[in-house]
């Protein structure tokens, strides 16, 4: 069975984006090896979002229904700060890039007003021996994201994601934070599990 499970250091260690968010609600991380140079894994990295190679993750979920591409797609390759990385299909929701390393690490966050992002999720690409890769993922979470949970934001197409979130907005914070957390943990495996088999086809 491949364990997404990070290390007691992993989890510990600083990562890119972690500044971003000083004092977070919830911090989830997990990792991967990847039988496959960090360069080639990249690729996959680089070309995530709806509308663009998709998440890799449970389509039905997070995609509409839309199949994540198994194929790499040269115009998705360019990574820069400020790029937009749309949530879920034709939605108002969306990742912005806040700092990129190409080949090395991606910090994607969701804005808030103020200067404090909501949500920073960081991707770092670990070269390990034998030309490997250890991909380590983390979410933070910032207080703000419980409002943002609760919020009812009529121009979104009503996705089961969305549909998900608006039932969890229900319950008290502290339960939502649990139950989100174990939702991500599966959605997150999902996502590694499918970056490492297109990374190593």
């Amino acid at each position: 069975m491949v364990s997404c499970r990070a290390s007691t250091n992993e989890q510990y260690r600083s990562l890119p984006g972690d500044s971003l968010i000083p004092e977070p609600i919830a911090v989830w991380t997990h990792a991967i090896t990847i039988a496959s140079p960090s360069a080639k894994v990249w690729q996959w990295i680089a070309q995530m979002g709806a509308d663009r190679a998709g998440w890799y993750s449970y389509d039905f979920i997070d995609n509409d229904g839309r199949p994540s591409t198994t194929k790499i797609f040269p115009q998705y390759q360019e990574v820069v700060v400020g790029q937009i990385f749309t949530a879920i299909p034709k939605a108002t929701d969306a990742f912005l890039v806040a700092e990129v390393d190409p080949t090395h690490s991606l910090v994607l966050t969701v804005p808030e007003r103020g200067a404090t992002p909501i949500v920073t999720w960081a991707f770092l690409l670990k070269p390990t021996q034998n030309s490997n890769t250890r991909l380590l993922v983390r979410a933070r979470i910032s207080a703000s994201w419980l409002d943002l949970a609760r919020e009812s934001r009529s121009g979104d197409r009503i996705l089961l994601i969305n549909q998900i979130y608006r039932l969890l907005a229900r319950l008290p914070g502290s339960l939502m934070i649990f139950i989100s957390g174990i939702g991500h943990g599966i959605m997150q495996r999902r996502m590694l599990k499918g970056i490492k088999g297109r990374a190593e086809t």
